[in-house]
Formats: C-alpha cells, structure tokens, sequence
C-alpha cells in the first residue's frame, strides 16, 4: 500500500520521489509506503491554500457547517473502518479506537461545524460619540501539526475550529499514524470540501513539519506533540510573530484522599494509567495516595494491572496493545531499568512481553521519591509510580513538583478540599473523582512546561481568527 499527499483536493506523490515505512506495531512489520516529503511539498500544499482561502473565507458560516456536519457523518458512517485502520497503524486496542478515537473525531467536526453558527462577538457604546465592535475574520492559511497516539482525534480537533472558521489549512499528521489522515482526505472529498480548503503533507517533523512552521505564509501554528519539539517550534515561529498555540508534555498526578470512594479511585486509576498503554497525554503516571490507606491502595491496585489482558490490538477482548514504536518500546524499557538504578520497587510488570510487536507488561512502580527522574520526566508508557503522602499539603507539593502542568485528577469526599486543592495544583485540567470527562465548550491546555495556548470550545475559534475593532462615530 501506497499513500500520498492531499494537495488541492488531489492525491499526489512526493516531489522528490521518495517514501519509507510505516510500521504496524503489534506485528513489527511494513504495512504501507508514506511521502517522505519536504519543503517543496509543504511549498505546493501552502500554494494550494492561499489560493484557496479568498473564495472560503467568504463562504458563508451557514454552508461551511453543512460541509463539515456531512464530513462528521461520512466518518460516523465509516468508524468501524477507520477503528481498524487506526489500531493497525498505531497498534492501540481495536475496542478503544471505537470507543473513543474515532466518536471524538465525529464530535470534533459536528462541535465546530455548529458552533460558527452562534459565535457572537462583542460591541460597547462609548457614551453618545461611537459605536465599537469586535469583528473576528480568518487569518489564512493554518499550520496544523498532530501526534501520533490519538491521531484522527487531536487532527480533527485542529482541522475542524481551522476550516470552520473560514481558514484553509495544511496539516502534517505524525509520519508513524499517517492512514487515519489519509483516509480523512478521502472522505472530505466526499463531503464536499473544496479543493484546497484541507491539505495534508506527510513525513518527519524535522522536514515536513520545519518547513511548515517556518513558511512565510502561514500565520499561525497548531501544534500538539513533546516539550522538546514544542521549544523549537516556538523558537521558529516567535521571529515571524506567527500566532503560536502548543499542547505540550504530561506528567500528571492523581491524588487519592483517604476518604475517596476507593473502589471508584482504583478503577478509574487504573484506566487514566494504562489506557492507550499509557500513551495519552492525560494520563496519569504519578499516584499519590493519603498513607492511611496507601497499601490497601498499592495490593489493590497492582492486582487491576496485573489483570489487564495484553494482546492483538485487533481482539476485541485486548486492553493493552502494542508501543507506537521500536525506539519508544526501548525508551520505555530504559525508564523501568533507571526505577530500579533510583531504588524503585516494581510491584506489578516491569517486561516486555515475549511476542512479535512492541509490548511492555503494565508496571507499577513503588518507593521513589518526587526528585527521582522517573516521577520528573515524560515517560508516555504504561509505567506508574505511586508514592504515599500525609497531608493536604504535602499532596500538593508532590502534584506540583514537575515542570509540567497539563491535568491532574483528585480522588475525595470532602467538597471544600476538593475545590482548596484544585485550585493550588498547577494543571490545565483538575478532574475531581473523574478522569478524562471532557465538554467540548471548555479551554483545553497546560500550564508551565505542557505548553501555551488553549484549544477547544470558542478559544480555538478565536485562536483561528484575528480580532479588529471597528469604531463608527455616532451623529
């Protein structure tokens, strides 16, 4: 199998020629060819959406939601197909593509495709002398960069606030989950989505993506991936002034109360910490849990990892699938293997499993301390530390104590704690008895290192479109 690039509404090879493989991860083995494309492609891509954007821009709001509602149905009629494609191509469970990838793709469009329909913006009456008003317009052509562990998902969540809004776009999807992409320009032809409204450039970051961020012609930049790759990002496009939105690294605690419903706390742990195998920027791999009740916690909690069944993503039955790659399962390794140098203790896992593919048992990871690097640094596997706490406190000093910022869960009864504490966790989300319950209205980003910028709700509207305040004198 073959993919190519989508380029003004058409599917072409790479202009150099040249391609490499993409890898299935629970096989290890080549499942497709895909454009190794560089800033000639990104050039032609650019072209094809700045030709594209005036007849767009001015399209009006009424049938740019009718396209985008017909794309949300075309993918809702086809999630079957694309839930398997998707957990060949980044070797998750069959289960949890379906459930969650490809119906939040469908949310995605159907929010924004409707939501351009009641944006309202603001005037003021300055006393009898003028009139001003906000008037929000597109800015132009979008940079959209995606990563590879949700890949239709966070790309529609780009895509969808960036054409709604009047913009056209050219987007480069992580070369590792390239088919989810491919397919979703097949199915905006379909739709009805003009020629050169949405395009996709595949290949590496340091090419394709580098020479997205650094054209001249794209205003803005849309990037979800590691912190690494964010700081060069930002130092590219801080020099052209271009509207920059970056969501950022993970590292994110779960704090567990004494008095929390345990049962509850447990279960949903052990989800936030092993689903995706643990590659969801949300997850949560540091637990911190009241001694009171920590090895209740810690037996109860190693036996739910120990019970996970690890296998074929294609299984139904399959909870945790394969590592996105070779490189990353040997990351991963390296991490348990420095728990062990730190003085860590794995209670639960802690090996890859003995088959073809990239698959590491779900671990659990006790007696470390917050300094250690394996509470500091992003791992994005299903590795977990739980680490005891005695106050309040001291809670949310241990939350707090990483560079990163993006979401943290709270496990309590006691409702005037629960809001004391997430109000002094330093996380862009706080869920309280609850992981990962999203509504698509709210902003959605970090804070410190996980990044700048918020997505979601209206924020990605406004983040797509340029405010101009327009001032009519009155008499």
């Amino acid at each position: 199998m073959r993919i190519s690039n989508f380029i003004g509404g058409e599917f072409v090879a790479p202009k150099s020629g040249a391609y490499f493989p993409d890898i299935n991860p629970a096989t290890a083995q080549p499942i497709a060819d895909v454009p190794d494309s560089d800033a000639a492609d990104v050039d032609a891509a650019v072209a094809a959406a700045k030709n594209a954007f005036p007849v767009w821009s001015r399209t009006t709001a009424e049938e740019r939601s009718r396209i985008l509602l017909r794309l949300a149905d075309l993918i809702e009629q086809n999630l079957d197909d694309l839930a398997r494609i998707e957990s060949r191509d980044n070797g998750k469970p069959l289960s949890l593509a379906r459930a969650l990838d490809i119906p939040r793709a469908v949310a995605n469009f159907r929010f924004f495709a409707t939501a351009i329909l009641h944006h309202a913006s603001a005037a003021h009456i300055t006393d009898t002398t003028a009139l001003n008003y906000t008037l929000r317009q597109p800015l132009g052509v979008a940079g959209l960069i995606s990563p590879w562990n949700l890949p239709l998902y966070l790309l529609s969540w780009k895509i969808a606030p960036a054409i709604a809004s009047g913009n056209t776009c050219v987007a480069k999807p992580s070369e590792l989950t390239p088919l989810t992409a491919d397919r979703l320009a097949q199915l905006s032809l379909e739709a009805g989505v003009p020629a050169g409204v949405m395009n996709i450039v595949h290949g590496y970051g340091a090419k394709a993506g580098a020479a997205l961020v650094e054209h001249r012609d794209v205003p803005m930049i849309s990037f979800t991936g590691g912190t690494v790759t964010g700081a060069r990002v930002a130092a590219s496009a801080a020099p052209m002034f271009k509207k920059l939105s970056l969501e950022l690294g993970g590292k994110n605690p779960t704090v567990v109360f004494a008095d929390a419903d345990l049962n509850d706390a447990i279960r949903t742990s052990l989800r936030s910490a092993f689903w995706n195998q643990g590659e969801i920027c949300l997850c949560g791999s540091r637990v911190f849990v009241e001694r009171s009740i920590y090895d209740q916690f810690v037996d109860a909690f190693t036996e739910g990892a120990k019970k996970l069944k690890i296998g074929d993503p294609s299984d139904e039955s399959t909870q945790v699938g394969a590592l996105i790659s070779e490189a990353h399962l040997h990351k991963v390794l390296g991490y348990i293997e420095l728990a062990k140098e730190e003085g860590g203790t794995i209670v639960a896992g802690g090996s890859r499993v003995d088959r073809d593919g990239y698959f590491v048992e779900p671990t659990v990871i006790t007696g470390l301390g917050c300094d250690r690097r394996v509470l500091q640094e992003e791992i994005f596997g299903p590795v977990v530390t739980i680490t005891p706490f005695d106050h309040e406190e001291e809670a949310v000093a241990f939350a707090n104590s990483t560079r990163y910022g993006l979401s943290a869960s709270l496990w309590t009864r006691d409702l005037k704690r629960a809001h004391r504490v997430a109000a002094a966790i330093d996380s862009g989300t706080v869920w309280i008895n609850c992981w990962l319950l999203r509504d698509l209205r709210v902003p959605f980003g970090g804070a410190k290192d996980s990044g700048v910028g918020r997505e979601g709700g209206f924020e990605s509207l406004e983040f797509f479109t340029e405010a101009k305040n327009v001032c009519v004198k009155l008499g």
